[in-house]
């Protein structure tokens, strides 16, 4: 339920004519070390610099995230296990026999840019599993479109746990920047709260071959695109492929940082705030001559919230830009769009 109008600032609406006008040629690195201090200008001050990356990037890298390092490096060794199986054991958990759109995808499976012949990149694609006495219990259900569970490759000791380790340590990263988010918006703190209470978080494993020898703009690692969700939490190894499109049309690399995240705006937040917080293209690009690997983790509101536009960020001059629809149902329209392809 959206508060009332009188509660909130029309402050966003005036940065986001701002925005419009806006370049970029870096992408801000931001300190989470205070995201829970217990003072609440300390707070407003590091939602301010938040508000600012998410007006005029919509980009922006942390550091003092909390995940520990051990838990990325385990997280990233068992994704090298994972796509160096053969062929034939990956294609067994094809993301096309899912109904919830978990599994592993092939190279060329998918297709973000629709002018594009396909995304090089293997993927494998998890969801939210809660531990009970130790054991995982599975994908909870009554999520709408996107219910169903996981799948997970056989004879890979310890897959399973590690990966969802690093999943959990990821969501608390996220968890902790809801409330920074909404403050961001002139919002309470805990305006996300009821809407975020069964993380809809979407988590992949992405390998990405080198591309060498002739070079087709029509196949990238991943083509030019928005993330679906409220927003991307992304691990990223030393190998630059990263690139961010600012208002002039330039494509600005999000060099790897160590001990940092990239956090970036997706369509959920922009639809929210009507463009307020814009979902930033981009794309991936691995002309290195070596091999890739990335986690990004897509954290979204339940799936059975409506995604409509917060009254601060609309008025007779800025009215509401987009169609009012769940956020299950949009994140599963824009899924089956980028699989289609390859059915």
């Amino acid at each position: 339920m959206q508060k009332s109008e009188s509660s909130f600032s029309k402050r966003p609406l005036i940065l986001a004519q701002q925005r419009t006008e806006s370049t970029f040629d870096q992408i801000p690195v931001i300190n989470l070390e205070n995201a829970t201090s217990a003072d609440p200008d300390v707070r407003r001050a590091l939602a301010d610099e938040i508000r600012d990356a998410c007006i005029n990037v919509g980009f922006f890298y942390v550091k003092n995230h909390s995940i520990a390092e051990d838990t990325i490096s385990q997280a990233t060794a068992a994704s090298k296990r994972f796509f160096a199986l053969p062929q034939v054991q990956k294609d067994v958990l094809d993301i096309h026999k899912s109904s919830n759109f978990k599994g592993y995808t092939a190279l060329l499976g998918e297709n973000a840019n629709p002018e594009n012949r396909g995304d090089l990149h293997e993927g494998f694609d998890i969801g939210w599993e809660a531990r009970d006495a130790g054991e995982w219990t599975g994908l909870r259900e009554g999520d709408g479109a996107m219910s169903g569970s996981n799948v997970w490759p056989e004879g890979l000791d310890g897959f399973r746990d590690t990966v969802l380790e690093y999943y959990h340590a990821a969501v608390a990263v996220g968890q902790a920047l809801f409330p920074l988010f909404a403050l961001a918006l002139d919002l309470p703190e805990d305006f996300f709260d009821d809407k975020t209470t069964k993380p809809a978080a979407i988590m992949r494993l992405l390998y990405y071959p080198p591309q060498t020898g002739v070079v087709d703009d029509r196949v990238e690692g991943i083509g030019a695109h928005t993330d679906y969700e409220c927003f991307t939490i992304l691990w990223q190894d030393s190998v630059q492929a990263l690139q961010v499109l600012n208002n002039a049309g330039k494509w600005v690399n999000a060099v790897p940082i160590p001990g940092t995240l990239v956090v970036n705006l997706g369509d959920q937040f922009a639809r929210w705030t009507n463009d307020v917080f814009k979902s930033t293209v981009h794309r991936a690009i691995n002309r290195s001559g070596v091999e890739r690997y990335s986690i990004p983790l897509f954290f979204g509101t339940d799936y059975d919230v409506k995604l409509e536009a917060l009254l601060s960020c609309v008025d007779e001059q800025y009215p509401a830009k987009y169609e009012v629809v769940t956020a299950g149902d949009y994140v599963k329209s824009r899924l089956e769009a980028t699989y289609a392809h390859s059915k």
